[in-house]
């Protein structure tokens, strides 16, 4: 019984100690979310206290004068375009790795991990897309999120796709199947909690990526909502600090949105992957 006690105290005192560290993110959110909504003096305060009136203007205000929408559409454009390319490549590579047992794949492996230590150049990596003409567009800002992704979302997908009996594959190859026939039929549909992992991951860090736009986007009208919300802030960070919080609000929305309704599935995929890695 003493044991027991002991245990439910320890499981007590560690829930107690994980609330006060999540008030340093929870705090901060709900001033920003509060404060969205409040006129340009209550917000000055930076208090939990809500609002004398709920002011819901202050987001058609930043939509209208931040220019969020042409922002907006620029982010979807390359953040689904950069997950989508990362998640067909990572995967075709992660099947490859996992599925060969040679010296070959092996050293690929560990090359593919070397991506995730060695930072990007970023000077160089303007003069190839200057060499390549491309530079400035919304391609070679794709293709630079891809690039840096496909090192992590490879090392996910390879210890995902080891857990995956090779039988199946056998047996599409005598049925006459091709290898991306087997890929697209046989093991892509498997990959469904890996691939809701790393969309997660993705879409995430490239919504909120703001280092890459700023330098390989030479276009004010290809600019991307943190650049957007960034310009906004340079302009209404000294006095309004409210419009400053409703820009915030709506540049974080979608990654919040995508999260609640998929992060059953993003914890399984952790999970399922490290278990079967």
């Amino acid at each position: 019984m003493g044991a027991r006690r002991k245990a439910a105290l320890t499981r007590i005192l560690l829930q107690i100690v994980l609330l006060l560290i999540s008030l340093v993110i929870i705090a901060p959110l709900l001033i920003m979310l509060l404060g969205a909504f409040k006129n340009s003096t209550e917000v000055t305060s930076f208090n939990l206290e809500l609002p004398e009136k709920w002011l819901f203007e202050n987001f058609m205000t930043v939509i209208e004068q931040g220019k969020l929408l042409p922002a907006f559409w620029n982010s979807i454009l390359i953040t689904l375009a950069s997950t989508a390319a990362t998640i067909l490549t990572s995967s075709l590579a992660a099947l490859v790795l996992a599925r060969r047992n040679t010296g070959l794949s092996r050293f690929l492996y560990y090359f593919f991990f070397l991506g995730t230590i060695i930072p990007m150049q970023i000077m160089p990596t303007i003069r190839l897309f200057t060499v390549m003409d491309i530079y400035g567009g919304y391609l070679n800002v794709i293709i630079l999120y891809t690039a840096i992704n496909i090192p992590f979302s490879c090392f996910l997908y390879t210890g995902f796709i080891k857990g995956i009996p090779k039988v199946l594959d056998e047996s599409a190859f005598i049925e006459g199947a091709s290898a991306l026939q087997t890929y697209f039929h046989i093991i892509l549909p498997l990959l469904k909690p890996c691939n809701i992992t790393v969309l997660i991951l993705l879409f995430t860090g490239i919504w909120n990526e703001i280092n890459i736009p700023l330098y390989f986007l030479n276009n004010p009208a290809k600019r991307t909502l943190p650049l957007s919300v960034y310009q906004f802030f340079g302009m209404y960070g000294g006095s309004n600090w409210n419009l400053v919080f409703a820009d915030l609000t709506l540049a974080a929305l979608p990654v919040v949105v995508l999260f609640l309704f998929m992060q059953k599935q993003f914890i399984n995929g952790l999970t399922e992957g490290a278990v079967k890695g």
